[in-house]
Protein backbone atom coordinates (compact mmCIF):
# COMPACT_ATOMS: atom_id res chain seq x y z
CA UNK A 1 0.00 0.00 0.00
CA UNK A 2 2.69 2.42 0.88
CA UNK A 3 5.98 0.58 -0.40
CA UNK A 4 8.30 3.46 -2.54
CA UNK A 5 5.28 5.75 -2.07
CA UNK A 6 5.83 9.69 -0.32
CA UNK A 7 3.49 9.71 2.51
CA UNK A 8 2.60 13.14 4.47
CA UNK A 9 1.62 12.60 7.82
CA UNK A 10 -0.90 16.08 8.39
CA UNK A 11 -1.05 16.62 12.08
CA UNK A 12 1.61 14.74 14.39
CA UNK A 13 0.12 16.07 17.22
CA UNK A 14 0.60 15.11 21.13
CA UNK A 15 -1.92 12.66 22.02
CA UNK A 16 -0.30 9.36 19.50
CA UNK A 17 -2.29 9.29 16.77
CA UNK A 18 0.14 11.09 14.41
CA UNK A 19 3.11 9.01 15.83
CA UNK A 20 1.57 5.58 15.29
CA UNK A 21 1.08 6.99 11.62
CA UNK A 22 4.29 7.86 11.11
CA UNK A 23 5.41 4.59 12.43
CA UNK A 24 3.33 2.83 10.35
CA UNK A 25 4.30 4.44 6.93
CA UNK A 26 7.80 3.97 7.85
CA UNK A 27 7.54 0.27 8.27
CA UNK A 28 5.47 -0.08 5.45
CA UNK A 29 8.35 1.27 2.96
CA UNK A 30 7.16 4.83 2.54
CA UNK A 31 9.30 7.98 2.11
CA UNK A 32 7.40 10.06 5.19
CA UNK A 33 7.19 13.59 6.00
CA UNK A 34 5.84 14.99 9.32
CA UNK A 35 4.05 18.49 8.96
CA UNK A 36 2.14 19.82 12.17
CA UNK A 37 1.42 23.88 12.99
CA UNK A 38 3.07 23.39 16.62
CA UNK A 39 6.52 23.66 16.47
CA UNK A 40 9.83 21.34 17.80
CA UNK A 41 9.10 22.36 21.03
CA UNK A 42 5.30 21.77 21.77
CA UNK A 43 5.84 18.46 19.96
CA UNK A 44 8.82 17.39 21.67
CA UNK A 45 7.51 14.11 23.47
CA UNK A 46 6.12 12.98 19.96
CA UNK A 47 9.20 13.65 18.15
CA UNK A 48 11.27 11.63 21.31
CA UNK A 49 9.20 8.70 19.87
CA UNK A 50 10.31 9.12 16.34
CA UNK A 51 13.73 9.45 16.65
CA UNK A 52 15.40 6.36 15.31
CA UNK A 53 12.91 6.88 12.09
CA UNK A 54 13.75 8.35 8.73
CA UNK A 55 11.23 11.31 8.45
CA UNK A 56 11.69 14.74 6.94
CA UNK A 57 9.99 17.65 9.23
CA UNK A 58 7.95 20.35 8.71
CA UNK A 59 6.98 22.17 11.77
CA UNK A 60 4.92 25.29 12.88
CA UNK A 61 3.22 25.62 9.92
CA UNK A 62 1.85 23.93 6.98
CA UNK A 63 3.39 23.87 2.96
CA UNK A 64 1.35 23.89 0.17
CA UNK A 65 3.62 22.24 -1.98
CA UNK A 66 3.83 19.35 -0.23
CA UNK A 67 0.64 18.41 -0.32
CA UNK A 68 0.89 18.77 -4.22
CA UNK A 69 4.28 16.35 -4.29
CA UNK A 70 3.31 13.67 -2.28
CA UNK A 71 1.06 10.58 -3.42
CA UNK A 72 -0.73 9.92 0.18
CA UNK A 73 -2.01 12.37 2.60
CA UNK A 74 -2.66 10.54 6.32
CA UNK A 75 -4.60 13.25 8.71
CA UNK A 76 -5.10 13.45 12.03
CA UNK A 77 -8.20 13.17 12.87
CA UNK A 78 -8.18 17.00 14.90
CA UNK A 79 -8.16 18.74 11.25
CA UNK A 80 -11.53 19.54 9.84
CA UNK A 81 -12.53 17.61 6.55
CA UNK A 82 -12.58 21.33 4.72
CA UNK A 83 -8.94 22.50 5.63
CA UNK A 84 -7.33 24.44 2.64
CA UNK A 85 -4.02 22.18 2.57
CA UNK A 86 -6.51 18.50 2.29
CA UNK A 87 -8.51 20.70 -0.36
CA UNK A 88 -5.10 21.41 -2.30
CA UNK A 89 -4.27 17.55 -2.10
CA UNK A 90 -7.78 16.94 -3.25
CA UNK A 91 -7.48 19.21 -6.27
CA UNK A 92 -3.90 17.17 -7.25
CA UNK A 93 -5.67 14.03 -7.02
CA UNK A 94 -3.65 13.06 -4.01
CA UNK A 95 -4.99 10.41 -2.19
CA UNK A 96 -6.38 11.58 1.33
CA UNK A 97 -6.68 9.41 4.29
CA UNK A 98 -6.63 8.54 8.02
CA UNK A 99 -5.03 6.01 10.75
CA UNK A 100 -8.41 4.96 11.81
CA UNK A 101 -9.62 4.15 7.89
CA UNK A 102 -6.35 2.09 7.54
CA UNK A 103 -6.84 0.01 10.17
CA UNK A 104 -10.47 -0.84 9.03
CA UNK A 105 -8.80 -1.58 5.60
CA UNK A 106 -6.40 -3.97 7.38
CA UNK A 107 -7.70 -5.41 10.14
CA UNK A 108 -8.72 -9.12 10.28
CA UNK A 109 -11.00 -9.77 13.10
CA UNK A 110 -14.13 -8.24 14.28
CA UNK A 111 -14.23 -4.79 15.67
CA UNK A 112 -16.68 -3.16 18.31
CA UNK A 113 -16.86 0.47 18.06
CA UNK A 114 -18.20 2.34 20.56
CA UNK A 115 -19.35 5.96 20.45
CA UNK A 116 -21.43 8.74 22.17
CA UNK A 117 -21.04 11.85 23.67
CA UNK A 118 -20.61 10.85 27.42
CA UNK A 119 -19.47 7.51 29.28
CA UNK A 120 -17.36 5.69 25.63
CA UNK A 121 -14.43 5.74 27.22
CA UNK A 122 -15.77 3.41 30.37
CA UNK A 123 -17.98 1.79 28.30
CA UNK A 124 -15.37 0.45 26.14
CA UNK A 125 -12.67 -0.37 28.67
CA UNK A 126 -15.77 -2.38 30.27
CA UNK A 127 -16.53 -4.29 27.21
CA UNK A 128 -12.63 -5.55 26.51
CA UNK A 129 -12.53 -6.23 29.86
CA UNK A 130 -16.05 -8.51 30.36
CA UNK A 131 -14.76 -10.16 26.66
CA UNK A 132 -11.09 -10.67 28.06
CA UNK A 133 -12.59 -11.83 31.26
CA UNK A 134 -14.84 -14.74 28.83
CA UNK A 135 -11.65 -15.33 26.71
CA UNK A 136 -10.54 -19.21 26.25
CA UNK A 137 -13.64 -20.30 27.85
CA UNK A 138 -16.02 -22.81 26.49
CA UNK A 139 -18.39 -22.01 23.72
CA UNK A 140 -16.57 -18.31 23.05
CA UNK A 141 -15.51 -18.34 19.59
CA UNK A 142 -12.39 -15.55 20.14
CA UNK A 143 -8.46 -15.72 21.30
CA UNK A 144 -7.56 -12.44 22.43
CA UNK A 145 -8.96 -9.09 22.96
CA UNK A 146 -7.51 -5.76 22.20
CA UNK A 147 -8.63 -2.40 23.68
CA UNK A 148 -7.56 0.60 21.27
CA UNK A 149 -8.64 3.47 19.33
CA UNK A 150 -9.41 7.44 21.11
CA UNK A 151 -8.65 6.13 24.53
CA UNK A 152 -5.27 6.62 26.69
CA UNK A 153 -2.82 7.20 23.46
CA UNK A 154 -3.23 3.54 22.75
CA UNK A 155 -1.29 2.41 19.37
CA UNK A 156 -3.81 1.49 16.63
CA UNK A 157 -1.67 0.74 13.37
CA UNK A 158 0.89 -0.71 15.58
CA UNK A 159 -1.43 -4.07 16.74
CA UNK A 160 -2.30 -5.11 13.03
CA UNK A 161 0.40 -7.47 13.11
CA UNK A 162 -0.79 -9.25 16.32
CA UNK A 163 -4.07 -9.36 15.40
CA UNK A 164 -5.84 -12.17 13.25
CA UNK A 165 -9.43 -13.34 12.54
CA UNK A 166 -10.04 -14.73 15.52
CA UNK A 167 -9.28 -12.25 17.87
CA UNK A 168 -11.82 -8.92 18.85
CA UNK A 169 -10.50 -5.43 18.93
CA UNK A 170 -12.95 -2.88 21.04
CA UNK A 171 -12.48 0.86 19.82
CA UNK A 172 -13.44 3.86 21.44
CA UNK A 173 -14.10 6.45 18.33
CA UNK A 174 -14.75 10.30 18.38
CA UNK A 175 -17.06 11.66 15.99
CA UNK A 176 -14.04 12.78 14.00
CA UNK A 177 -12.91 9.18 13.28
CA UNK A 178 -16.19 8.52 12.40
CA UNK A 179 -16.52 11.07 9.73
CA UNK A 180 -13.26 9.67 8.26
CA UNK A 181 -14.60 6.51 8.20
CA UNK A 182 -17.33 7.74 6.26
CA UNK A 183 -15.09 8.11 3.22
CA UNK A 184 -14.70 4.52 2.81
CA UNK A 185 -18.07 4.17 4.12
CA UNK A 186 -17.22 1.29 6.65
CA UNK A 187 -18.23 0.57 10.38
CA UNK A 188 -17.66 -1.74 13.21
CA UNK A 189 -19.49 -5.15 13.04
CA UNK A 190 -20.79 -4.45 16.83
CA UNK A 191 -21.93 -0.47 16.97
CA UNK A 192 -22.81 0.95 20.48
CA UNK A 193 -23.90 4.24 21.16
CA UNK A 194 -24.09 5.22 24.39
CA UNK A 195 -25.72 8.54 23.98
CA UNK A 196 -25.92 12.01 22.05
CA UNK A 197 -25.87 15.30 23.70
CA UNK A 198 -24.22 18.50 22.27
CA UNK A 199 -20.46 18.51 22.01
CA UNK A 200 -17.99 20.07 19.54
CA UNK A 201 -19.72 22.40 17.78
CA UNK A 202 -16.92 24.16 17.23
CA UNK A 203 -15.79 22.08 14.85
CA UNK A 204 -19.20 20.48 13.81
CA UNK A 205 -21.12 23.69 13.57
CA UNK A 206 -24.55 22.24 14.57
CA UNK A 207 -26.05 19.50 16.82
CA UNK A 208 -27.55 17.84 13.80
CA UNK A 209 -24.52 17.69 12.20
CA UNK A 210 -22.55 16.41 15.15
CA UNK A 211 -25.19 13.72 15.27
CA UNK A 212 -24.62 12.67 11.93
CA UNK A 213 -21.13 12.38 12.23
CA UNK A 214 -22.10 9.63 15.28
CA UNK A 215 -24.57 8.02 12.87
CA UNK A 216 -21.70 6.59 10.71
CA UNK A 217 -21.17 3.81 13.20
CA UNK A 218 -24.23 2.67 11.83
CA UNK A 219 -24.67 3.90 8.77
CA UNK A 220 -22.12 1.96 7.15
CA UNK A 221 -22.25 -1.15 8.78
CA UNK A 222 -22.01 -4.42 7.06
CA UNK A 223 -21.95 -7.30 8.73
CA UNK A 224 -19.63 -10.66 7.85
CA UNK A 225 -20.65 -13.84 6.22
CA UNK A 226 -23.50 -15.57 8.01
CA UNK A 227 -22.61 -12.80 10.91
CA UNK A 228 -25.21 -9.39 10.55
CA UNK A 229 -24.12 -6.70 11.69
CA UNK A 230 -25.16 -5.61 15.35
CA UNK A 231 -26.26 -2.08 15.98
CA UNK A 232 -26.73 -1.54 19.79
CA UNK A 233 -29.04 1.83 20.85
CA UNK A 234 -29.52 3.62 24.16
CA UNK A 235 -32.99 3.60 24.54
CA UNK A 236 -33.38 5.99 27.23
CA UNK A 237 -31.86 8.50 24.73
CA UNK A 238 -34.39 10.43 22.80
CA UNK A 239 -32.53 10.56 19.83
CA UNK A 240 -30.95 7.19 19.77
CA UNK A 241 -34.18 5.30 20.38
CA UNK A 242 -35.54 7.02 17.22
CA UNK A 243 -32.49 5.39 14.96
CA UNK A 244 -33.24 1.97 16.50
CA UNK A 245 -36.42 2.12 15.03
CA UNK A 246 -35.03 3.18 11.79
CA UNK A 247 -32.41 0.23 11.70
CA UNK A 248 -34.50 -2.17 13.65
CA UNK A 249 -36.03 -2.35 9.76
CA UNK A 250 -33.19 -4.02 8.24
CA UNK A 251 -33.46 -7.76 7.94
CA UNK A 252 -29.38 -7.55 7.64
CA UNK A 253 -28.67 -6.36 10.97
CA UNK A 254 -29.70 -7.50 14.63
CA UNK A 255 -30.93 -3.97 16.58
CA UNK A 256 -30.98 -4.04 20.38
CA UNK A 257 -31.24 -1.54 22.56
CA UNK A 258 -30.23 -1.14 26.91
CA UNK A 259 -30.92 0.91 29.63
CA UNK A 260 -29.49 1.41 32.73
CA UNK A 261 -32.52 1.34 34.87
CA UNK A 262 -32.26 -2.65 33.77
CA UNK A 263 -29.12 -3.52 35.00
CA UNK A 264 -29.88 -6.56 36.93
CA UNK A 265 -29.47 -6.55 40.91
CA UNK A 266 -26.58 -9.21 41.19
CA UNK A 267 -24.56 -6.81 38.59
CA UNK A 268 -24.83 -3.64 40.48
CA UNK A 269 -23.91 -5.07 43.86
CA UNK A 270 -20.67 -5.54 42.64
CA UNK A 271 -19.89 -3.12 40.28
CA UNK A 272 -18.17 0.25 42.18
CA UNK A 273 -18.36 3.12 39.81
CA UNK A 274 -20.83 5.60 41.03
CA UNK A 275 -23.45 7.17 39.08
CA UNK A 276 -26.74 6.60 37.23
CA UNK A 277 -24.92 7.30 33.70
CA UNK A 278 -22.51 4.44 34.86
CA UNK A 279 -24.77 1.77 35.22
CA UNK A 280 -26.03 2.77 31.80
CA UNK A 281 -22.31 2.62 30.70
CA UNK A 282 -22.90 -0.97 32.19
CA UNK A 283 -26.03 -1.89 30.27
CA UNK A 284 -24.47 -1.04 27.19
CA UNK A 285 -21.15 -3.27 27.50
CA UNK A 286 -23.30 -6.27 28.94
CA UNK A 287 -25.24 -6.24 25.53
CA UNK A 288 -22.08 -5.93 23.50
CA UNK A 289 -20.39 -8.62 25.64
CA UNK A 290 -23.25 -11.19 25.09
CA UNK A 291 -22.98 -11.15 21.48
CA UNK A 292 -20.20 -12.82 22.17
CA UNK A 293 -21.85 -15.55 24.22
CA UNK A 294 -20.24 -14.01 27.54
CA UNK A 295 -22.79 -15.35 29.91
CA UNK A 296 -23.82 -13.84 33.18
CA UNK A 297 -21.25 -15.58 35.87
CA UNK A 298 -18.51 -14.43 34.15
CA UNK A 299 -19.77 -10.97 33.68
CA UNK A 300 -20.31 -11.08 37.19
CA UNK A 301 -17.07 -12.35 37.92
CA UNK A 302 -15.52 -9.58 35.55
CA UNK A 303 -17.17 -6.54 37.39
CA UNK A 304 -16.05 -7.48 40.79
CA UNK A 305 -12.50 -6.76 39.95
CA UNK A 306 -13.48 -3.18 37.59
CA UNK A 307 -11.70 -0.56 38.66
CA UNK A 308 -12.31 2.90 36.94
CA UNK A 309 -10.35 4.96 34.60
CA UNK A 310 -8.34 8.05 35.61
CA UNK A 311 -10.29 11.23 35.35
CA UNK A 312 -13.87 9.56 35.47
CA UNK A 313 -15.12 10.09 38.99
CA UNK A 314 -11.43 9.12 40.19
CA UNK A 315 -11.46 9.15 44.21
CA UNK A 316 -8.18 11.07 44.98
CA UNK A 317 -8.26 11.80 48.52
CA UNK A 318 -9.70 11.96 51.46
CA UNK A 319 -9.69 15.47 53.60
CA UNK A 320 -10.67 16.00 56.88
CA UNK A 321 -13.76 14.01 56.23
CA UNK A 322 -14.20 15.25 52.60
CA UNK A 323 -13.84 13.24 49.50
CA UNK A 324 -11.93 14.86 46.28
CA UNK A 325 -13.26 13.31 43.17
CA UNK A 326 -11.20 14.19 39.62
CA UNK A 327 -13.67 14.14 36.89
CA UNK A 328 -11.77 15.80 34.44
CA UNK A 329 -12.72 14.57 31.71
CA UNK A 330 -15.94 15.83 31.74
CA UNK A 331 -15.68 18.23 28.49
CA UNK A 332 -19.52 18.47 27.96
CA UNK A 333 -22.57 19.83 30.73
CA UNK A 334 -24.34 16.84 30.05
CA UNK A 335 -21.51 14.91 31.65
CA UNK A 336 -20.86 17.43 34.79
CA UNK A 337 -24.50 16.97 35.71
CA UNK A 338 -24.17 13.14 35.69
CA UNK A 339 -21.46 13.72 38.41
CA UNK A 340 -23.49 16.13 40.52
CA UNK A 341 -26.02 13.25 40.28
CA UNK A 342 -23.52 10.48 41.48
CA UNK A 343 -23.35 12.00 44.82
CA UNK A 344 -26.80 12.36 47.50
CA UNK A 345 -23.73 14.66 49.63
CA UNK A 346 -23.21 18.47 49.84
CA UNK A 347 -20.81 19.22 46.93
CA UNK A 348 -18.75 21.53 45.53
CA UNK A 349 -18.03 21.67 42.11
CA UNK A 350 -14.79 23.32 40.16
CA UNK A 351 -15.87 23.87 36.41
CA UNK A 352 -15.13 25.69 33.91
CA UNK A 353 -12.67 25.76 30.86
CA UNK A 354 -12.42 26.28 26.94
CA UNK A 355 -15.18 27.33 25.21
CA UNK A 356 -16.29 24.89 22.76
CA UNK A 357 -19.50 27.15 22.17
CA UNK A 358 -22.46 24.89 24.58
CA UNK A 359 -25.10 26.12 26.17
CA UNK A 360 -24.72 26.01 30.42
CA UNK A 361 -28.02 26.71 30.75
CA UNK A 362 -28.86 23.18 32.12
CA UNK A 363 -25.65 22.93 34.05
CA UNK A 364 -26.74 26.17 36.24
CA UNK A 365 -29.73 24.83 37.39
CA UNK A 366 -27.99 21.37 38.65
CA UNK A 367 -25.37 23.51 40.15
CA UNK A 368 -28.36 25.89 42.22
CA UNK A 369 -30.66 22.53 42.74
CA UNK A 370 -27.42 20.05 44.18
CA UNK A 371 -24.32 22.05 44.76
CA UNK A 372 -23.54 24.31 48.25
CA UNK A 373 -20.64 26.05 45.80
CA UNK A 374 -19.26 26.40 42.78
CA UNK A 375 -15.52 27.35 41.81
CA UNK A 376 -15.03 28.93 38.22
CA UNK A 377 -12.29 28.83 36.08
CA UNK A 378 -11.45 29.11 32.42
CA UNK A 379 -12.86 30.77 30.10
CA UNK A 380 -16.20 30.10 30.55
CA UNK A 381 -16.20 30.66 34.13
CA UNK A 382 -19.04 33.98 33.22
CA UNK A 383 -20.95 31.91 31.32
CA UNK A 384 -21.43 29.12 34.08
CA UNK A 385 -21.91 31.82 36.98
CA UNK A 386 -24.70 33.43 34.89
CA UNK A 387 -26.50 30.50 33.92
CA UNK A 388 -26.00 29.34 37.85
CA UNK A 389 -27.70 32.72 38.88
CA UNK A 390 -30.37 32.62 36.06
CA UNK A 391 -30.81 28.82 37.10
CA UNK A 392 -32.27 30.30 40.85
CA UNK A 393 -28.63 29.47 42.53
CA UNK A 394 -28.72 32.01 44.88
CA UNK A 395 -28.06 30.26 47.85
CA UNK A 396 -25.18 28.86 46.16
CA UNK A 397 -21.74 30.16 46.84
CA UNK A 398 -20.16 31.20 43.67
CA UNK A 399 -15.93 31.33 43.30
CA UNK A 400 -13.67 32.77 40.55
CA UNK A 401 -9.80 30.74 40.48
CA UNK A 402 -7.34 31.93 37.92
CA UNK A 403 -6.10 28.60 37.76
CA UNK A 404 -5.99 25.09 39.45
CA UNK A 405 -3.84 25.34 42.32
CA UNK A 406 -6.24 28.94 43.39
CA UNK A 407 -9.64 26.70 42.79
CA UNK A 408 -8.00 23.87 44.94
CA UNK A 409 -7.45 26.23 47.62
CA UNK A 410 -10.64 27.89 47.85
CA UNK A 411 -12.07 24.01 47.77
CA UNK A 412 -9.69 23.57 50.50
CA UNK A 413 -10.99 26.30 52.42
CA UNK A 414 -14.76 25.48 51.82
CA UNK A 415 -15.09 22.06 52.61
CA UNK A 416 -16.34 20.27 55.44
CA UNK A 417 -16.81 16.75 56.95
CA UNK A 418 -18.54 14.71 54.74
CA UNK A 419 -18.67 16.70 51.64
CA UNK A 420 -17.94 15.34 48.13
CA UNK A 421 -15.55 17.79 46.57
CA UNK A 422 -15.82 17.48 42.09
CA UNK A 423 -13.65 18.95 39.75
CA UNK A 424 -15.99 17.87 37.22
CA UNK A 425 -15.14 20.93 34.23
CA UNK A 426 -18.21 20.66 31.84
CA UNK A 427 -15.93 21.92 29.35
CA UNK A 428 -12.27 21.59 27.33
CA UNK A 429 -9.29 21.65 28.76
CA UNK A 430 -7.09 23.87 25.89
CA UNK A 431 -7.42 27.35 27.58
CA UNK A 432 -5.13 26.28 30.52
CA UNK A 433 -3.73 22.64 30.17
CA UNK A 434 -2.60 20.67 26.88
CA UNK A 435 -5.96 18.29 27.23
CA UNK A 436 -7.67 16.96 29.84
CA UNK A 437 -5.12 14.19 31.24
CA UNK A 438 -2.94 16.97 32.24
CA UNK A 439 -5.56 19.07 33.64
CA UNK A 440 -6.41 15.83 36.25
CA UNK A 441 -3.17 15.42 36.79
CA UNK A 442 -2.44 18.37 37.79
CA UNK A 443 -5.53 18.33 39.85
CA UNK A 444 -4.67 15.12 41.80
CA UNK A 445 -1.19 17.00 42.56
CA UNK A 446 -2.36 20.00 44.06
CA UNK A 447 -5.25 17.62 46.52
CA UNK A 448 -2.43 15.13 46.79
CA UNK A 449 -0.14 18.19 48.25
CA UNK A 450 -2.98 20.01 50.33
CA UNK A 451 -3.80 15.99 52.11
CA UNK A 452 -0.10 16.60 53.47
CA UNK A 453 -0.24 20.11 55.01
Amino acid sequence: MMQGKNVLVMGLGRFGGGVDSAIFACKSGAKVTVTDLADESALEESLAELAGFDIEYHLGGHRREDFKNTDLVIVNPAVPPDNRFLQTADKAKRLITSQVEIFFQLCRCRIVGITGANGKSTTAALTAHLLRKGSGQKGIGYRRVRLSGNIGNRPLLEILDELDCRDVVVLELSSFQLEQLSRIQTAPDVSVITNLTPNHLDRHGTFEAYCAAKENIFKFQKGRKNEPAVSIFNAEDLITAGWFELYNKDPQRCSLTFKGADVPDKFQKVFNLPGRANLSNLAAAVVAARQFKVNDDTILQALATFQALPHRLELVAQIKGARWYNDSIATTPVSAIAALEAFEEPKIIIAGGYDKGLVFDELGKEIAQRAKAAILIGDTATKIAGAIRMGGGTGVQVEFAGSMGQAVNCAGRLAQDGDVVLLSPACASYDMFTNFRQRGEVFKKLVTKLAEI
